[in-house]
């Protein structure tokens, strides 16, 4: 029972920080371009 006293904490902690990176991603617009590696691998670049 001593482990889950330690390992539910970890856990929620590691949680909340996929959380907050997620959060500190999506402020910081690394989801703006959605379609430009779709697109800019059709165009021919000679």
């Amino acid at each position: 029972m001593t482990g889950l006293s330690l390992l539910i904490p970890i856990a929620l902690g590691l949680g909340l920080l996929g959380l907050a990176a997620f959060f500190w991603a999506l402020g910081n617009g690394q989801f703006e371009d959605t379609d430009g590696a779709a697109v800019r691998i059709l165009i021919d670049a000679d």
